[in-house]
């Protein structure tokens, strides 16, 4: 009895198996439901109105009335069963669709070839990137996710049927109908892609449709102009191209799509395969079990000129045995054409039920037994949505393929002694590329269409990046280097550091002569903003790489390929969400912003909001001046006043504290002699920066200065050219005496002491500073700061003295001063003492833009550590991030300035006691948060055209925009 019942019990297993790999995908889960309708609508028909089930048209949106009568007569008088769009916009083509769908009997399925999205550029509806971008990813869920948005967006435009995944194996560098459209050349990764994307796609109700069957990867003819021809053998076929449809078969693929191909080790025919009883019937149907739709490639292709007739080539492709035709040259001779094989019994009504059935499965499937038109309120919105832009980035950021990487060049580190030059080679702009990489290095670009010209003007650069850009507008444009392009290349890494960088195929790469001299090669795959974006961060440490090749390059770049990079902490660049905060909310900082430009609290501001080490927000408003044309640009750099504290004496001192230089408890008469015998001898480091030690607030060096009687520049201090006893250039063509320099410093050790100690803000601290920083180095702030931080962090925008450096349109004015200089303030330090020491101070002096400050602050926020460089230790940063003196009602840190202890204070009251920051003069703010890991950097000019009334302060502009940035928090 035993082997009988493992017998049966083998028997139920393998039968039960066999039953789930033939299981019809059509079916629904409510199948009674389902055939009783399918039964319903097909008893229901007219021969011709079944016939007519098996055509699905092409429409255009966009295409022009008389066009479009021509597609309603069809359905009026054919009864066709579907439509397949391409071209136009998406309103457009949900109003035809509903004006369509009205007048026919059957609601109609509707299709797409939506392979990579819904690709409607000219109403901004989202695609995403193309299948060898998605080959490089290793993480599927990606991909499956990918299929999910895309058969989301699908569904809302009422596409029933994505003429997608392509599973072909693309093993032919020279394929021009496939290259980009495939997911690679290896037979698994390709499966494994088509599986997670058809999972995907189908989890949002939207069927899948997997071609070219049998394979269309290794041929370089185009099928739109010839029958290409695959010469494999029956064997190869079986176990490489068929191979991807066997799994998906399996997993529930609802529909395939023949294609246009001649097969001679499966047919020998010599006709197309759509038009194979052996390929569609013998094989795909039988030997594979596939009981999903199935679809011709379009039936007006080239290469079947043994059909003399039309509608000849829609018989015989219903004959082999698809269910529907696509795209037919005549839809009533077709219709005639099977009508009369019918007449004439070389149809059966077996086999029309067969396939008309299948299309009534499909559609009840889909919702068509309960046909509601498509709702056109939001329409673009619900295509265009957040979580839609989260994932493209995503899935770029896990596509870019590092292929070489001589001597861990990458990511780019000592920025300090690099000198950057990007060349844009191709055919298309590389100016997001550029313009990413300029926040994070001093980039120059350097074009020339003569060689010889352009390697003059390389000479001064150690480090060329060069960008491969081509058209991102369709999978099938130009990729290719020009032979010009590839002696350029080869001659540039003969003397200098190269990083190159395709935004194109890897196969562009074949070409290259030589990779022996090229330190880095990176394959960025498209050429979309998103991706120029990700590759420049990629290439300077903001993000890591993670892709592997999906396709050989040749002999030197195999598939596989791919070296793991690393982020070394630098800031990135992405969309709130990917950080957990809301764009909506985030986004009415814009309001507020805005509202302080119109109401003249400030002529323009740049603003800046990052996250977890993410730019998440990075806008500018207003203009350099209230009555100029120069709108506030990115690389614009502001006055940042009182934020110079922060962002150039304490760093320097954090790093002499750490050396044992000093102590917060060394006093002044311990670094400066001349303190040894006056009343601030016995003041410390951290009482004075806590601004806790009775120094005065400030002094008006300036206005001793003055002329008595003029109040202007008196003739005794200044000079409108300079000499050896007048070189401090305070203003244009205004230089005070030399040894003024002296007085300074006397004045502040002179000066009386506050009667009674409690917290008063005072910058005499930091001229204190600067003057030991100074002498103990013997090098000037300026140099110090620069050598020591913000060259290496990349900050080159942030500078003292600007006028120098700079042309004078990227620095914004600060002040029309009638009361010292008589001028306009523009590129020199707004603040007077400043001003007086050459324009660099320890409190004030810097220029800078919203993103170098955002590097120093974000350096503070990740405890001393960015680009891959260890600045301070984190026991500094804590230390100076402490408040000493709360109990004695002074909120201050060291240098740092801290959320208020009670009601008012310079933050929203909605932020962490860890948090810290600085405000400055000119309506400068910036400010960290380690426990939301935020950094909050907003810059204006309020000070000109002149000081008066701080509107920024009194209307809380800068502490309501942290309000707002706190609500945008969606955790």
């Amino acid at each position: 009895m035993r082997p009988i019942y493992l017998i049966i019990i083998t028997l139920f297993i393998n039968f039960s198996a066999l039953a789930q790999a033939n299981k019809n995908p059509l079916i629904s889960s409510d199948f009674e439901a389902q055939e009783k309708w399918v039964d319903s609508v097909y008893n229901s028909m007219s021969l011709k109105e079944k016939v007519g089930q098996l055509y699905m048209v092409q429409v255009m949106s966009n295409q022009d009335n008389a066009t479009k009568n021509k597609i309603l007569e069809i359905i009026k008088e054919h009864h066709i069963g579907g439509i397949i769009y391409s071209n136009g916009g998406p309103l457009r083509q949900a109003k035809l669709n509903n004006e369509l769908q009205a007048i026919s009997k059957v609601p109609m399925l509707i299709g797409m070839d939506a392979e990579w999205g819904l690709n409607m550029r000219l109403d901004s509806t989202y695609a995403f990137p193309w299948n060898m971008t998605l080959g490089a990813i290793k993480d599927n869920k990606l991909v499956e996710q990918t299929g999910r948005h895309i058969g989301e967006h699908c569904k809302r435009l009422g596409v029933h049927f994505n003429f997608a995944p392509v599973v072909d194996i693309n093993t032919n560098p020279k394929n021009p109908i496939i290259g980009n459209r495939s997911f690679g050349e290896d037979r698994d990764n390709v499966t494994e892609k088509a599986l997670a994307f058809m999972k995907g796609m189908q989890s949002a109700g939207v069927l899948a449709n997997a071609k070219h069957f049998p394979g269309h990867g290794d041929t370089d003819q185009d099928s739109h102009e010839t029958l290409p021809s695959i010469s494999f053998s029956e064997k190869r076929i079986d176990s490489i191209e068929l191979y991807p449809y066997k799994k998906l078969i399996k997993e529930g693929l609802s529909s395939a799509m023949v294609a246009h191909l001649n097969v001679p080790s499966l047919d020998s025919t010599g006709y197309p395969s759509s038009l194979s009883k052996h390929i569609v019937t013998d094989i795909l149907k039988e030997k594979i079990g596939f009981q999903g739709l199935i679809f011709t490639d379009a039936l007006t292709m080239k290469g079947a000129a043994d059909f003399d007739e039309t509608g000849d080539i829609d018989l015989a492709a219903f004959k082999a045995g698809n269910d529907v035709m696509l795209m037919s040259a005549d839809v009533g001779i077709g219709v005639s054409k099977i009508m009369n094989a019918y007449y004439e019994g070389d149809i059966t009504e077996a086999r029309l039920e067969h396939s008309v059935k299948k299309i009534l499965q499909a559609k009840y499937k889909v919702g068509l037994n309960e046909y509601k038109p498509i709702g056109l309120s939001n329409l673009l919105e619900d295509l265009n949505r957040i979580k839609d832009d989260v994932l493209y980035e995503e899935l770029i950021e896990n596509a870019l393929t590092v292929l070489q990487n001589l001597r861990a060049l990458l990511p780019l580190r000592q920025l300090e002694t690099k000198n950057i030059a990007y060349v844009n080679l191709g055919n298309d702009s590389g100016d997001y590329f550029f313009n990413e990489l300029k926040k994070y290095a001093k980039v120059h670009k350097i074009a020339s269409d003569n060689f010889d010209e352009l390697t003059n003007k390389l000479q001064p650069y150690n480090t060329v990046i060069i960008g491969l850009h081509h058209s991102n507008d369709s999978p099938w444009k130009d990729y290719k280097f020009t032979n010009d392009e590839i002696d350029w290349i080869e001659n540039i890494a003969k003397t200098h550091t190269v990083v190159l960088d395709i935004f194109v195929k890897p196969y562009a790469l074949i070409d290259l002569k030589s990779i022996d001299n090229l330190e880095s090669v990176i394959v960025s795959y498209q050429n979309s903003k998103i991706s120029q974006e990700k590759s420049a961060q990629l290439i300077f440490g903001a993000i890591a790489s993670k892709g592997t090749l999906p396709v050989s390059a040749g002999n030197q770049f195999v598939l596989g390929e791919g070296i793991p990079s690393f982020s070394i902490k630098r800031l990135g660049y992405t969309i709130p969400e990917r950080v957990g905060m809301n764009s909506k909310k985030l986004n009415k900082i814009d309001s507020v912003a805005q509202y302080a430009v119109d109401n003249k609290m400030t002529p323009g501001i740049q603003l800046l909001v990052a996250r977890e080490g993410k730019v998440i927000y990075n806008k500018n408003f207003g203009k350099h001046t209230y009555n100029g044309k120069e709108e506030v640009e990115f690389d614009d750099i502001y006055d940042v006043a009182s934020l110079t504290k922060i962002l150039a004496t304490l760093p320097l001192l954090m790093e002499l504290e750490e050396q044992g230089i000093v102590s917060l408890d060394t006093k002044l008469s311990q670094i400066l002699p001349e303190y040894k015998n006056s009343n601030k001898k016995n003041i410390t480091i951290k009482s004075m920066l806590s601004h806790y030690a009775r120094l005065r607030p400030w002094e008006p060096f300036y206005y001793h200065t003055l002329d008595s009687v003029t109040k202007r520049p008196s003739d005794k201090y200044y000079r409108t050219e300079p000499s050896d006893q007048f070189n401090i250039e305070v203003a244009n063509n205004l230089y005070l005496r030399t040894d003024y320099q002296d007085s300074i410093p006397k004045i502040i050790k002179d000066s009386e002491l506050l009667e009674t100690l409690r917290y008063r803000y005072s910058d005499f601290p930091y001229y204190i500073l600067k003057k030991f920083i100074e002498a103990h180095y013997d090098k000037s702030l300026e140099e110090l700061v620069q050598d020591h931080f913000y060259q290496s962090l990349g900050a080159n925008y942030t500078m003292y003295n600007p006028y120098h450096k700079i042309s004078s349109k990227k620095i914004i004015p600060t002040e029309v001063d009638d009361y010292y200089r008589y001028q306009e303030v523009h590129g020199y330090v707004h603040d007077m003492g400043a001003a007086m020491q050459n324009g660099i101070g320890g409190h004030a002096g810097v220029f800078s833009n919203a993103n170098d400050v955002a590097k120093i602050m974000q350096m503070y926020l990740q405890k001393g550590f960015y680009g891959g460089k260890r600045y301070l230790k984190p026991e500094t940063i804590d230390k100076f991030n402490t408040c000493y003196f709360c109990d004695n009602n002074n909120r201050r840190g060291i240098g740092f300035d801290k959320p208020q202890l009670g009601e008012e204070g310079p933050t929203c009251g909605c932020i962490s006691m860890t948090s810290f920051g600085h405000s400055g003069f000119t309506g400068t703010y910036a400010w960290a948060d380690p426990e939301k890991e935020i950094v909050y950097v907003f810059l204006a000019n309020r000070t000109y055209p002149n000081a008066g009334k701080n509107l920024l302060l009194k209307e809380n502009i800068r502490t309501e925009i942290q309000r707002l940035i706190y609500e945008a928090i969606e955790e």
